[in-house]
């Protein structure tokens, strides 16, 4: 991945973690009154929670992107 590329897709995780954060604050207080929303509010904080490793400075090569050239899969770690 481009660095340009990079810089834009941590913009829009930025964009993401804080339109789903004031979700993530009226599902928890929904809870509350339904606790089946408790799924979906776990849904949200998920994805917030990916948006941010993205946003950090940790870098994923582009090999961890994309599967290998050959198609055989890699073998976790």
């Amino acid at each position: 991945m481009s660095q340009s590329s990079m810089e834009r897709a941590k913009r829009l995780a930025q964009n993401l973690v804080e339109i789903l954060s004031s979700y993530e604050e009226e599902l928890m207080l929904l809870e509350r009154e339904a606790p089946v929303t408790g799924q979906l509010r776990r849904a949200v904080g998920i994805t917030i929670a990916e948006a941010c490793f993205l946003i950090s400075d940790h870098t994923v090569g582009q090999d961890e992107w994309v599967p290998p050239a050959d198609g055989q899969a890699r073998r976790a770690g």
